[in-house]
């Protein structure tokens, strides 16, 4: 290697740590995902309203981090379930249990946006302003809050209700545009209250009026108290946290690295560093790799032989035994459900995961265990099975 080749690889190694320098000290930009995480403490987290709960409402605050599908099995649960995302979607048995909880005498509090809830005739859509020059304001229909008008300066998308059951709602709070004259333009209900049974429900459309950056700039706390405000207080809080858009907890080594801004930078150094160590050391050492042919696959072959053993033995017995194991296998993998005991516990996680019914799957492994208590089975309850097993994976891939 001559003088100038040296030269110009130091002076690339020098851009390079120089451009790592900077940016592992330069200031961390702020984070706007929509996390609606208790934890976090970024601007659209929710660590402040959590906080802040227990001064709200003196009873107990119960985080629940299981759907509600399986939360509310217990039909003794008491309290106002409150679900603050920037999405949710109920699945039609997990919203059946949501009426009985609150058909008994409960209450189910829900800000997301773009509501859609069929079964109570509940529709929204996005109001658009036409100006540019427009904000959004955001007032209450009850005459104890004055008419007092809050905004939010960040954009986002507003919905409104375009479809309400008018018998069983009362309307809260609308939101709308104002102009740079002051003149109202579009304007949409955006909080209703909903009868059902002896509870009620509380569709909100705006959840970033709960977020850390909303609570802590005045007034717009008063708007999140206000909200907050229709809730009863003798009633426990179950707050929801298991929908939620950002992760609740650290999931992978990789996930916690890149969170730090230190660990991050020496992680790409060592990269770089192992970049350069091959580029020159493997220069050197590397020999020539033979050419090896890879092996012939034999599967298929290998798959019809033993399909015909099988078959020609009349060991129907058997091959049901290996379609159960494999069976047990795919739901490991794919559902990642412990098959250690299978019971009504196992039932229930299989349906909510998989979308099958909790009849299906019970009347699934039940035909299994008798299959296992079998000496012999005839062809036609091998058939049967193996129905029964593709109707379910088709239920896991395509849906209902």
């Amino acid at each position: 290697m001559d003088k100038q080749t040296k030269i110009y690889i130091g002076a690339f190694l020098v851009l390079i740590f120089g451009f790592i320098y900077l940016k592992s000290t330069e200031k961390k930009p702020v984070n706007w995902f929509p996390s609606y995480v208790s934890k976090h403490k970024i601007p659209y987290g929710t660590f402040v309203l959590r906080k802040e709960m227990p001064n709200l409402f003196p009873n107990k605050i119960e985080e629940v981090h299981t759907p509600p599908y399986i939360y509310l099995e217990d039909s003794t649960r008491v309290g106002t379930y409150f679900f603050v995302d920037e999405a949710l979607n109920f699945g039609d048995s997990e919203f059946l249990r949501l009426l009985k909880f609150v058909e008994r005498g409960n209450d189910v509090f829900i800000s997301t946006h773009g509501i859609q809830i069929d079964t109570l005739n509940f529709k929204t859509e996005r109001l658009v302003s036409k100006n540019l020059d427009e904000k959004v304001i955001f007032k209450f229909k009850n005459k104890i809050f004055k008419g007092k008008e809050y905004t939010f300066d960040k954009p986002f998308v507003n919905h409104v209700f375009t479809k309400i059951d008018t018998l069983n709602t009362t309307v809260l709070g609308i939101s709308g545009y104002v102009n740079a004259k002051g003149e109202r333009t579009e304007e949409g209900v955006n909080f209703v209250k909903f009868s059902y049974g002896k509870g009620h429900f509380y569709f909100h459309t705006f959840p970033e009026v709960f977020t850390n950056y909303n609570i802590l700039k005045s007034p717009n706390q008063q708007h999140a108290a206000n909200v907050l405000s229709y809730l009863r207080e003798d009633l426990p809080i179950l707050w929801d946290a298991y929908y939620k858009t950002g992760k609740t907890k650290i999931t992978s080594p990789i996930y916690y690295l890149l969170n730090s801004k230190y660990l991050k930078w020496a992680y790409y150094t060592t990269l770089i560093g192992i970049l350069f160590f091959i580029i020159f050391e493997g220069k050197r050492k590397q020999r020539s790799i033979p050419i090896i042919l890879p092996l012939k696959n034999q599967t298929i072959a290998f798959t019809r032989t033993i399909a015909n053993m099988y078959f020609e033995k009349q060991e129907h017995k058997n091959i049901a035994e290996h379609k159960i194991s494999y069976l047990l296998e795919f739901i490991r993998t794919k559902l990642h459900i412990p098959t250690t005991i299978i019971d009504t516990t196992f039932y229930k996680y299989v349906a909510s995961r998989s979308g099958n019914s909790y009849e299906s799957v019970a009347k699934l492994f039940q035909f299994c265990e008798q299959i296992h208590l079998k000496n012999q089975i005839t062809s036609d309850e091998l058939v049967k099975l193996n129905k029964m097993i593709e109707k379910f994976k088709k239920t896991i891939q395509y849906g209902k």
